[in-house]
């Protein structure tokens, strides 16, 4: 269903549909096998996914992930079966707990992470559905970081979405998940030949995700003691080691060597999303893609 490659295109909200549309199209023709849609403030997961699939007729449309602070459940459940009765095997809908500001944004509390997601997928399982039945087989996966997250993916859904996170992690979700659980990986990518340049990209990236880790401290936390760094890694946008495990970056061997470190550490799938500089113009990287495409594809 999702391809061993997908993409997340990173800056789809800033850019008008029909260039989204047009984007898309040209991913599925390249050959990758899902493409995957964030949920910040701009357009809502089952509208995304719902426009996507009915302008394209094989690439898998991922929503990666809906916010459950949101979201009401029952009609969440109710958007995921009426998509996929509609798009048999075509729709997966990722869902996560974000962080407590967006939460407050919305007007909700926040609350233990593993408590409400688990509440949230009783009441998706409870939700009355009286349109005609999905055929095939309803899945969903979590944006999971943290072992409990990842356990529950493991015993409530079809599997696990993690998010900027090493390679070192996978191998971490893979244990947690077990062999029959699908693990589809997010990784970073900054493709550029000058590998200085890269690295400066791949490190205001880092940069970002190290000014903002206190609104979610357990990607922090699994990185530190899988891979033994300290808080010296993250002094001036992160040390070396910390950027070169969070993002590959460099040219097309440097990424698909990270690739097939993903493979190896037990992913199902990767999604790969080309990072820019944070503030700098949007782009839809379509010449980036299309130059993974005949490497990864």
């Amino acid at each position: 269903m999702l391809g061993r490659v997908g993409i997340r295109p990173a800056e789809v909200d800033n850019h008008a549909w029909a260039e989204v549309v047009d984007a898309v199209a040209e991913f599925e023709d390249l050959g990758y096998g899902t493409v995957w849609t964030a949920e910040g403030f701009g357009r809502d997961a089952p509208t995304q996914a719902a426009l996507l699939l009915s302008a394209t007729s094989r690439i898998t449309v991922a929503s990666g992930v809906a916010n459950i602070y949101r979201h009401n459940p029952y009609t969440l459940a109710q958007a995921h079966r009426t998509l996929t009765e509609a798009f048999p095997d075509r729709y997966l809908l990722g869902i996560g707990v974000g962080v407590p500001h967006l939460a407050e944004m919305v007007g909700r509390t926040w609350g233990p992470p593993g408590e409400m997601m688990r509440d949230f997928l009783d009441r998706m399982d409870s939700a009355m559905f009286t349109a005609s039945p999905p055929k095939t087989e309803l899945r969903t996966v979590l944006g999971a970081v943290g072992p409990a997250m990842l356990a529950l993916a493991g015993e409530r859904t079809w599997g696990a979405h993690p998010y900027f996170l090493p390679a070192e992690h996978t191998a971490h979700a893979r244990e947690i998940l077990g062999p029959d659980k699908i693990l589809a990986v997010q990784q970073g990518v900054v493709l550029n030949p000058d590998k200085a340049a890269a690295r400066e990209t791949a490190r205001e990236n880092v940069r970002y995700w190290i000014e903002h880790s206190s609104q979610l401290p357990s990607r922090w936390n699994a990185v530190r003691d899988l891979l033994g760094f300290t808080e010296d890694d993250l002094i001036d946008g992160g040390s070396d080691r910390l950027v070169n495990a969070m993002v590959a970056h460099g040219d097309i061997g440097a990424v698909v060597q990270r690739v097939k470190q993903q493979f190896d550490a037990g992913a199902d799938h990767v999604c790969i999303e080309i990072l820019s500089t944070p503030g700098a113009e949007p782009t839809l990287a379509r010449k980036q893609y299309a130059e993974l495409a005949g490497a990864l594809v």
